[in-house]
């Protein structure tokens, strides 16, 4: 290694929410000599938040072969890059690793500054068996392809955690369920954002529920193990209650259901067996 050569710092940003970044990554964001994103579009907004005036260059799928050996020379002469990605933690499912692993491989330093991550955000906000999980990034367009991709892990015992877009879920959903019926699953989209949304449910349930759905924000899909086979305790006082409230509140039955359902994992058809059982 040149003594003489500069730093990459790969720098995790904000998911959502501008407020989630480190103090550590706003000073390397503003000392670099340059920063290299993904989206410039959306990291000028992050800057200008903090008032970081650092030049903004486009780092992208599209662009890397030819700017990662120039960036890699720029560091070997002593630069130091900030590379970002759209959101989260750069190196995930983006071209960021590409870089990452040229710098290594010129044998110059590559500084990460951890901060925020949809994987482990999703994981924890999903309710899922955590000790262990599987990240498989976007899953394969084609049912075909993408249908044995599941298989290979069906009997993986950990919590399968999925991107996908917005576009593409409910179809991907439905794959889901086919290949790993009656297991606990969850939906979590537009984390740190305004409408967060988390949905837990059975993966038939959320199948179900998504279809004809026009959803929007990037999407994080999550399985849970073989032996997380919907086995819920059903507390149906608990149940009657947040029924009751929600239709005093102006709810039709059928949103109220659907609501519990969402609200508590459990399969729509158990929330509506307990509402029949309530009005009788």
């Amino acid at each position: 290694m040149n003594g003489g050569a500069g730093t990459l710092l790969v720098c995790a940003t904000p998911i959502g929410n501008l407020g989630d970044v480190t103090l550590r990554v706003l000073d390397a964001l503003r000392t670099a000599d340059a920063i290299a994103a993904e989206d410039t579009r959306v990291t000028r907004k992050l800057l200008s938040r903090y008032e970081i005036h650092t030049p903004l260059e486009a780092y992208h799928e599209h662009n890397r072969q030819a700017r990662t050996p120039e960036i890699v020379g720029r560091i070997e002469r002593g630069e130091r890059i900030a590379l970002v990605s759209d959101a989260g933690t750069p190196g995930i499912s983006d071209p960021g690793a590409h870089l990452v692993d040229a710098c290594l491989d010129a044998g110059l330093r590559v500084e990460v500054l951890p901060g925020p991550s949809a994987i482990v955000t999703a994981l924890v906000a999903s309710g899922l068996p955590t000790d262990a999980f599987y990240f498989g990034g976007f899953l394969p367009r084609k049912p075909g392809e993408r249908a044995r991709a599941l298989e290979r892990l069906a009997q993986l015992d950990a919590t399968l955690v999925f991107y996908e877009s917005p576009g593409r879920t409910p179809a991907t959903l439905v794959s889901l369920a086919e290949s790993f019926p009656g297991r606990r699953a969850a939906l979590a989209r537009e984390l740190t954002k305004l409408h967060e949304e988390v949905a837990r449910a059975s993966v038939e349930e959320l199948a179900a529920a998504m279809v004809g759905r026009q959803l929007k924000g990037e999407v994080v899909l999550l399985v849970g193990p073989p032996d997380a086979a919907v086995q819920l305790t059903i507390d149906e006082d608990v149940v009657r209650q947040r029924l009751t409230e929600l239709e005093a509140a102006g709810r039709t039955r059928r949103d109220a259901i659907r609501e519990v359902a969402s609200e508590t994992g459990l399969p729509r058809n158990e929330v509506y067996r307990i509402s029949v059982a309530t009005s009788s």
